[in-house]
């Protein structure tokens, strides 16, 4: 399958310490209202490396469950230990994921051809379409544009690659090296627009989660080529997307927006850290501007 359009990179509402699910499948279903195209449980804006594996078979099921075959799930199953990865990863097939997200691993920092073994290991142990998904600031390691399309070369569900190293020189990049149906989903809201005008597919998006409608009309204006269109939306809600990236790390102000909003508590786990009181404010006027709280 060819990934196109827009991906929401769920969070994970917490209460008291656990899984909020009536939080998460109110969460879900604001998407499916939203227009996005497909959800993406377990990423890092899902707070991934703080959940046990038990738990992230939960989210994932759950998010199947919830999504009831009206978008897509690519579970995020990807890790830094190879044989971790294919547990999770073959573990979301069995539940009825539409495809995986793989992250490259991180803290390890392998070479080149470790990557390349490590996607392949994965690769070989799963029917699900795979996502790469390459973000140099949290895995200090890029995917190579060549070990991507070696990749691509070899094995047939290895597919879309996520983009989140901020470089539209990167896309352009891929886009000479990748076949036409390899999908390229930019990994950062704000750079949406420049990012499908070079090639990219699609958006796997943080934003979505406060305004799924917003950001699902934004790529369809992109891929449809209405780029006026699309401009007039990137100039409009930029300062909000922004705002959610630099506030503090995500996914802290994300959750905490749609906390702000009286959807679920804005709960982190250590160690991430609540964000600043200076800081809810600053979110919290942002928010009012936009209409949203």
């Amino acid at each position: 399958m060819r990934f196109s359009g827009t991906y929401t990179a769920l969070i994970t509402p917490f209460r008291d310490g656990a899984i909020d699910i009536p939080a998460f499948q109110s969460l879900i279903e604001r998407q499916i209202a939203g227009g996005v195209d497909g959800i993406v449980p377990c990423g890092t804006t899902g707070e991934s490396p703080t959940l046990d594996t038990d738990e992230h078979i939960e989210v994932i099921r759950l998010a199947i469950a919830f999504a009831a075959g009206r978008c897509e799930v690519i579970a995020g199953t990807g890790a830094n230990a190879t044989a971790e990865a294919i547990e999770l990863t073959q573990a979301a097939e069995k539940l009825g994921a539409t495809g995986s997200l793989q992250v490259c691993p991180y803290y390890n920092k392998p070479s080149q051809q470790g990557l390349y073994l490590h996607f392949k290991a994965i690769a070989e142990s799963t029917g699900l379409p795979l996502m790469l998904y390459s973000v140099p600031g949290r895995s200090m390691i890029e995917i190579a544009t060549e070990t991507i399309a070696r990749l691509a070369a070899d094995f047939p569900n290895i597919t879309a690659i996520k983009e989140a190293g901020g470089s539209v020189d990167r896309i352009n990049q891929l886009v000479q090296a990748l076949p036409d149906e390899f999908g390229i989903l930019c990994g950062d809201d704000p750079l949406t627009l420049p990012f499908i005008a070079s090639g990219a597919t699609g958006l796997v998006s943080v934003a979505s989660n406060l305004i799924p409608d917003v950001i699902a009309r934004l790529v369809r204006a992109c891929l449809n080529g209405s780029f006026d269109e699309a401009l007039v939306i990137q100039k409009q809600y930029y300062p909000l997307m922004r705002g959610l990236m630099t506030l503090d790390v995500n996914p802290v102000p994300i959750k905490t927006a749609v906390a702000l909003q009286g959807h679920c508590t804005s709960e982190l786990r250590l160690p991430l850290a609540p964000l600043s009181t200076d800081n809810v404010a600053s979110l919290t006027a942002l928010l009012e501007s936009y209409n949203l709280l």
